[in-house]
């Protein structure tokens, strides 16, 4: 028998109620939620969310300021921005980089060392950032793209702006070069300020004057379709170019400088000593800077690295040499200065020299001896017996102060980076490094710029320009930028009296204009007085027994050959100091190049 059950309308009815107000607390949380939402969107998170729709639509593109240019004192251009074309990639819009590098090394000619640059470059750019690939672009490289540019996806020539040095070599140190950010210099770069800079000052003056040069970055907001393709630019604020900076040198005389060093390497340096403005600075041999701006292959850069000659090596400001015997005019001041000698003191020179009690000879370069010889007669002949002596009885300490007050032994303050100081003994600095006490012979030996003591070209330059100028200092400058550029004067040199002074500088007008003087020739012809020293440094130490033969050394052995000068001697406007490596006599291969350089300097003063 078939039961039927009985329905309850109560029951059903309570759950058709708590099921209705259960769908109804949920539809009123749902809507609670949306409407929240909806207010949160459109009211408190308005202005952020209608920034990141913007930015969708909208690309930040930044705009490089152009590099200011850097000309000489005539005004002729050392650095440019010429405009070249270049294959660029933005990788936002590159879906297969690996891919797209592939197919177009297949029809451009793009090396291992482009790619590589490229991806390094990669890591330091934003993703929406124009990436160059390949600079310098030949018009058959720009035509051949041109015709597969609908095939390549963010791929596209682009004109730039990059650097160019016209002199070459002939500035490559002084105007030194820019080259690609790396990743150590754009940690320490104002990131907004370089965004689009892809290069910036490495050497000379293009990284001392970086932030003079580089301007500033301005930028273009660029609205854009979904597919990242530029429609319009909706507002540009365009970018400040960099400032021109106008050097001192004179790109006349660094021409003839370098080619007057001939055959030799070596370093010169001149400027006027009444203000520190230096007219050449050259250190050869050069490089062509050129090769850094665009990317230096490997081998060609290990080429120049490795190099004898080295080439990159700045030797005006940062190759240290004994100064040899153009230290000698300040040694005979130092002595008069305290009192060790007098203008009419004489010594008698037998070709050597032996320190009290002590057997070996401190030989002279003229194996027979000078004779008696007075302060005028050792600077003029360069008696090297004369001034061992000297230093023997001022001893090095008093040395060591004395030459400090005409820069030895410091930067000279240039505004280039790099600089070296040089080196300038003392008991005190060789207590220091070796851990040894200073030895008279060593003392001996530096009265005549051997031994420890160490000077650079731009030093020596300084140190004459100062001589010349009768004790007022200056610091050497490539490009004064402050309005007046007046010289120091430093009281230390203050105490030394007239007549000291006037009886060194006669001396070194012996040297040239005198008839037993080392530069002697140098004064055939000439219409104007130079106050000079020649110097003549030893690469290596001959023995006591054996004799200097030149002829049988090996080239990079030879002594170098240095000559320090300022003219007219009586009121300077040119201060110079030359130095030849390996190439033997100051008098015979360094002091012709500076009379080369003071005859153009006047001649064009006319």
């Amino acid at each position: 028998m078939t039961q039927f059950r009985l329905k309850n309308p109560g029951l059903e009815k309570h759950l058709f109620v708590n099921r209705i107000t259960a769908a109804a607390v949920v539809i009123v949380l749902l809507t609670s939620g949306l409407i929240g939402r909806l207010i949160y969107l459109q009211v408190i998170g308005h202005e952020h969310y209608a920034m990141l729709a913007r930015d969708n639509r909208v690309k930040i593109a930044p705009l490089p300021p152009a590099r200011g240019l850097i000309f000489d004192r005539a005004g002729n251009v050392l650095a440019e921005n010429i405009s070249v074309y270049s294959l660029e990639i933005v990788p936002e819009q590159v879906k297969d980089l690996q891919n797209t590098l592939s197919r177009l090394q297949a029809i451009l000619p793009i090396n291992g060392e482009e790619i590589q640059r490229f991806k390094t470059q990669l890591k330091r750019h934003k993703p929406f950032e124009s990436i160059p690939l390949k600079l310098r672009l030949t018009d058959e490289e720009v035509a051949r793209f041109a015709v597969k540019r609908p095939f390549f996806r963010g791929v596209d020539i682009r004109a730039r702006l990059i650097r160019h040095y016209p002199f070459r070599e002939l500035v490559s140190h002084v105007v030194g070069y820019v080259a690609s950010i790396s990743e150590k210099e754009l940690k320490q770069l104002d990131a907004a300020e370089y965004r689009g800079t892809s290069h910036i000052g490495k050497t000379g003056v293009e990284k001392f004057y970086e932030k003079h040069l580089h301007g500033v970055t301005g930028y273009a907001e660029i609205e854009t379709n979904a597919r990242g393709r530029e429609l319009k630019v909706l507002k540009e604020v365009p970018s400040r170019p960099g400032k021109d900076l106008q050097l001192s040198l004179d790109i006349r005389l660094q021409a003839i400088a370098y080619e007057a060093l001939g055959e030799h390497n070596g370093a010169v340096a001149a400027l006027e000593p009444a203000s520190g403005k230096v007219l050449v600075l050259v250190s050869k041999p050069g490089f062509d800077p050129n090769d850094f701006v665009s990317g230096i292959s490997r081998q060609k850069y290990r080429d120049l690295q490795y190099s004898s000659d080295r080439p990159l090596f700045d030797r005006s400001i940062r190759g240290a040499y004994p100064p040899g015997s153009t230290i000698k005019p300040f040694m005979g001041l130092a002595g008069l200065n305290y009192g060790v000698i007098d203008a009419h003191h004489k010594l008698h020179c037998p070709g050597y020299y032996q320190l009290p009690n002590n057997r070996h000879r401190f030989r002279d370069w003229k194996k027979w001896g000078h004779g008696m010889v007075d302060l005028h007669d050792a600077i003029a002949q360069s008696c090297d017996v004369y001034f061992y002596d000297l230093a023997h009885n001022l001893e090095i300490d008093r040395i060591h102060d004395f030459l400090a007050r005409f820069g030895f032994g410091a930067k000279t303050g240039i505004d280039l980076v790099g600089e070296k100081p040089g080196l300038l003994p003392s008991r005190k600095w060789k207590r220091k490094r070796f851990h040894q006490v200073w030895f008279p012979g060593e003392t001996v030996i530096a009265g005549i710029g051997q031994g420890f003591l160490q000077a650079t070209p731009i030093q020596l330059a300084r140190a004459a320009a100062i001589m010349g100028n009768r004790g007022m200092i200056v610091t050497p400058r490539i490009a004064a930028l402050e309005k007046t550029h007046e010289p120091q004067h430093a009281a230390v040199l203050d105490n030394i009296p007239k007549n000291d002074w006037q009886t060194i500088i006669d001396a070194m007008i012996a040297v040239v204009h005198g008839p037993r003087g080392t530069a002697r020739r140098l004064a055939k012809g000439i219409d104007y007085h130079i106050a000079g020293k020649t110097g003549t440094a030893q690469v290596f130490t001959v023995k006591q027994d054996e004799e200097y033969k030149a002829k049988e050394v090996q080239k990079k052995l030879r002594d170098h050959a240095l000559f320090i000068a300022f003219a007219p001697a009586e009121a300077p406007r040119i201060a110079i100091a030359v130095l030849a490596e390996n190439a033997g006599h100051g008098g015979s291969a360094a002091a012709p190049v500076a009379r080369k350089i003071m005859d153009a300097y006047f001649r064009m003063a006319q």
